[in-house]
């Protein structure tokens, strides 16, 4: 049994790297999960000569059979080297059909799957943690030390320091998801150009708080028509450890000022007239967002999006074991009524 736990990950992780056939990284941090994979392949693949092949594989690339998965883990690569399979677990990339292959060993590749948080009980940790040839190697949001190191780390590579206050704020902004807190780092690197040090009212100027801006992604997409990115982001949030409700809730907001800009654009009001009337005042970072939205919306599709997320809200009340389902059902119709088949946009 090889259950490797959210402080042993980055020593499991160290060079020449692990020798198991199947690895499975799990966690609330998406971004975490999908770094860690990331780093192991690279890893595996640096070991050979020639190096080794690293594939991709997601449900989308078996929905016209399954075969594919068993022919990637099963043959060799054809001009030699290691091949590393890198699975994003789902409905079809579940315990059921990665079983037979880590129950016997019959792998030509090595296995890395990346999946959400999942229970002790759940088949698909379970068959990982108790084959002697697979690891299951757990990922949760960064503690402060890690965070501190990572600023550290990134910071330093741009040729920056950071104030003892600066470095206080930043923390508290990030953490909620490995990927979005070293974006937000090397945004403020970015930001900082010219300077040797950083300081509190550049971290004010630039960074936002992680989970605003994990929300803010959701319902962008979604306001936008892009479903896929929503439910994406989503899925993220929720591992995260954000509330669907919450989510929810955000989405309303978010229709309620969607709605009183497009009414006062019809009304005869340039967009950013309407956009200055706001209160509390609509962030510069999502002015573009915003015009694109106000674009491809129109104020009777508004109200009737409106009536939709205020139905959703009431069914998550009432029913919490369903409230990320309904969560995602709302977020995919909105994109779906963000690009109508038919019909002149206003």
């Amino acid at each position: 049994m090889v259950a490797v736990k959210a402080h042993q990950a980055e020593a499991f992780l160290k060079p020449p790297g692990p020798s198991f056939a199947a690895v499975l990284f799990y966690g609330t941090d998406a971004g975490l999960v999908a770094e860690r994979a990331s780093r192991l392949a690279k890893l595996l693949a640096s070991r050979e000569e020639p190096p080794g092949e690293i594939i991709r594989i997601d449900d989308a690339d078996l929905d016209s059979g399954t075969e594919r998965l068993a022919v990637e883990l099963q043959t060799m690569p054809m001009f030699g080297g290691s091949k590393i399979v890198r699975a994003i677990a789902g409905r079809r990339i579940s315990a059921a059909a990665l079983q037979p292959f880590i129950a016997d060993g019959n792998l030509a590749a090595t296995l890395i799957v990346e999946a959400g948080n999942l229970r002790p009980a759940e088949s698909l940790r379970a068959l990982f943690e108790k084959s002697p040839k697979a690891a299951a190697v757990a990922c949760f949001p960064d503690e402060a030390h890690n965070l501190e190191t990572l600023i550290r780390d990134t910071l330093k590579s741009h040729g920056l320091a950071i104030a003892p206050d600066a470095r206080d704020l930043l923390l508290a902004r990030v953490g909620a998801d490995r990927a979005l807190s070293r974006g937000e780092i090397e945004k403020l690197a970015l930001y900082a150009v010219g300077k040797s040090e950083i300081d509190a009212g550049d971290v004010e100027a630039i960074v936002g708080d992680a989970s605003e801006l994990a929300i803010d992604r959701i319902l962008s997409a979604a306001a936008s028509g892009d479903a896929a990115r929503a439910v994406t982001e989503l899925a993220r949030a929720l591992a995260a450890g954000e509330n669907p409700q919450a989510i929810i809730a955000a989405a309303q907001r978010h229709l309620q000022r969607l709605h009183r800009i497009r009414a006062d654009i019809d009304a005869g009001r340039s967009f950013d007239d309407a956009i200055r009337q706001l209160r509390p005042p609509l962030h510069f970072k999502q002015k573009d967002a915003m015009g694109l939205q106000c674009r491809i919306w129109t104020t009777t599709r508004l109200g009737e999006a409106l009536a939709r997320a205020a139905t959703a809200a009431k069914s998550a009340r009432r029913s919490a074991a369903l409230e990320e389902a309904i969560a995602e059902d709302l977020l995919m119709g909105l994109a779906a009524a963000a690009r109508p088949p038919t019909g002149p946009r206003a």
